[in-house]
C-alpha cells in the first residue's frame, strides 16, 4: 500500500481521488484542515510548513509522494515539503519562474516573444508609479495585478488616471495579505539578482489582452511535456468575471494546435519537470492572435470533475502518479458525458449581507432533476458579501455548479433550470442589487 499525503484534502476531493486508476493501492492522508487553504486570506506560510511536516512524520508512515490541487500557498509550498521528505517534484525555482509573474514574462520573452503582451514591474507605494510605467510605453488601457496573485483578485483593468488611484488604494491595503508570505517563499529559492529586486510587494501593468480564453492543462514527465486537454473559460458578458468553464474547447484545431505547441516550447524552456501545470491563453479572434495570459503549477480544481466527466477521471490523476514516479495513466473521452462544465453563479453589486441559502433538502433535489450536477453553496446565512474569500474584484459567487451533457445547447438549458430552484435571499444590500449580465446569448 502506497502512502499519498494530500496538502488540503476535502472531502469532495477525496471521493474523486479514491475513483483514480491505481486507487485501490493508495491511502490518501490529509496535511493541514482545508479551511486553512479554503477558508481564509490569512497564510502563515512558515508556520503551516512547519506544521505540514510533523503532521506527515507523527504518522509513522514514509510518504510515498506529497501533492495538492490548490493554488496559493500549496502550490508553492509543495517543492519545498517534498524536498525535505525526498519525494518527487519540480524545482522550487522552475516553478517561481512561471508563478512571479515578472520573472515569468521575462522568461516567456525569451523564448515567446511574440505571443505575450508589454509589461512592466511597479511598486504600488510608490507615488510616481503611473508616470514610471508610462515611460515603459504602456499607455491607457492597462491591467494591473500583484506580482502574485490566485484567480482573479486585485486585479484591475485602468482606464483612466482615477481608476489607477482606486485601484493602488485597494492594493495598498490587501496586498500585504499575500506579499509576506510569498516572500517567505523567495527567500527559499535561488533569485537573480534583478527578480530578487521584485518582491511580492510589486505589481504587474501590462497592456491589455483578450478574445476567447482558455486553458490548457499539461504535464511534464522526465522532460516531456505533455499537453492533454483544453478547457474553454467563457465570461460574463462585459465583465472579467467567469461564467463557465467547459470541457472540451470549442476553439479551432488549428489554434488548439498552436496553443499546445507554445507549451510545448515554454515549459520546457522553463525547466519545470515532473510535475502537473496549466496555462491560460486568450485567442484574439478578430486579429487570428494567440496571447499568453499566465502559468499556475497544478492542476485546476475546478477542472477536475470537468475531466471525470468527458475522460472517465479526474485529472488529479496526472498529479497522483507524478507524485508516485509513473507516467500519467490519464484516459481520454470515457467519461458518461460529452461536455463537462462548471459554472459560476455570481451577483454583480457591491455588498449585501445573506439571508437565506438553500436547504440542503433543496441542494438534493436539485441534483436529482438534473442528473450530473453538483451544487456546491459558497456562503452563509448571515455573511457578508465582503468577507467571502478570494473573489475577483467585480462580483461575488454564491454556488458553483457542476453539470454534464450531450451537447451545449442541453448543458444551457439545464442550468438555467438549476437557477430557478436555487433560492438566495439578502439585506442590508449596499446597491440595489445587480442580476449577472445575459449570459446565454
Amino acid at each position: 500500500m502506497k502512502h499519498v499525503f494530500i496538502i488540503g484534502l476535502n472531502e469532495f476531493n477525496h471521493e474523486k481521488l479514491k475513483r483514480l486508476r491505481g486507487a485501490e493501492d493508495i491511502t490518501f492522508h490529509g496535511v493541514l484542515d482545508p479551511s486553512e487553504v479554503y477558508d481564509t486570506e490569512y497564510f502563515p506560510i512558515g508556520e503551516m510548513l512547519e506544521r505540514a511536516e510533523q503532521q506527515i512524520k507523527n504518522s509513522g508512515l514514509t510518504p510515498d509522494a506529497i501533492a495538492g490541487y490548490m493554488d496559493f500557498p500549496v502550490s508553492t509550498m509543495l517543492p519545498i515539503l517534498c524536498k525535505r521528505f525526498g519525494t518527487r517534484s519540480t524545482s522550487l525555482e522552475s516553478l517561481l519562474k512561471c508563478e512571479h509573474k515578472y520573472w515569468s514574462r521575462k522568461v516567456q520573452r525569451e523564448v515567446i516573444p511574440d505571443f505575450i503582451p508589454n509589461f512592466t514591474a511597479f511598486d504600488p507605494f510608490d507615488d510616481t508609479a503611473l508616470e514610471k510605467i508610462g515611460t515603459e510605453g504602456l499607455g491607457f488601457p492597462f491591467f494591473i495585478k500583484p506580482i502574485k496573485s490566485s484567480g482573479s483578485r486585485l486585479g484591475f483593468r485602468i482606464d483612466t488616471p482615477e481608476d489607477f488611484k482606486d485601484a493602488i488604494l485597494r492594493l495598498r491595503a490587501d496586498i500585504g495579505l499575500i506579499s509576506e508570505p510569498f516572500n517567505f517563499v523567495l527567500e527559499q529559492a535561488d533569485l537573480p539578482a534583478d527578480v530578487k529586486e521584485v518582491d511580492g510587494s510589486y505589481c504587474m501593468a501590462e497592456e491589455i489582452i483578450g478574445g476567447h480564453q482558455c486553458t490548457v492543462e499539461g504535464y511534464v514527465y522526465e522532460g516531456e511535456v505533455v499537453p492533454y486537454g483544453i478547457v474553454d473559460s467563457v465570461r460574463y458578458p462585459g465583465v472579467l468575471s467567469f461564467f463557465r468553464y467547459q470541457y472540451p474547447s470549442k476553439l479551432p484545431s488549428r489554434i488548439r494546435r498552436k496553443i499546445n505547441e507554445l507549451t510545448k516550447t515554454l515549459m520546457k524552456h522553463v525547466g519545470f519537470d515532473n510535475s502537473a501545470f496549466n496555462i491560460e491563453f486568450f485567442w484574439d479572434e478578430m486579429r487570428d492572435k494567440v496571447w499568453l495570459l499566465e502559468i499556475n503549477t497544478r492542476i485546476s480544481q475546478s477542472h477536475c470533475d470537468l475531466f471525470e466527466k468527458v475522460d472517465g477521471v479526474s485529472h488529479q490523476q496526472v498529479t497522483i502518479d507524478l507524485g508516485l514516479g509513473q507516467r500519467p495513466n490519464m484516459p481520454s473521452r470515457e467519461g458518461d458525458y460529452e461536455i463537462g462544465a462548471k459554472f459560476f453563479h455570481r451577483v454583480f453589486f457591491r455588498d449585501a449581507m445573506i439571508s437565506r441559502v438553500p436547504t440542503a433538502e433543496e441542494l438534493l433535489a436539485i441534483q436529482q432533476k438534473v442528473p450530473g450536477t453538483y451544487v456546491a453553496v459558497q456562503v452563509h446565512e448571515g455573511q457578508h458579501l465582503s468577507e467571502l474569500p478570494e473573489q475577483d474584484s467585480y462580483s461575488f459567487a454564491l454556488a458553483y455548479i457542476w453539470m454534464g451533457a450531450k451537447r451545449q445547447s442541453t448543458l444551457l438549458t439545464n442550468y438555467k433550470r438549476v437557477l430557478k430552484d436555487l433560492n438566495f435571499k439578502f439585506s442590508e444590500v449596499s446597491e440595489p442589487a445587480g442580476r449577472p449580465p445575459e449570459p446565454f446569448a
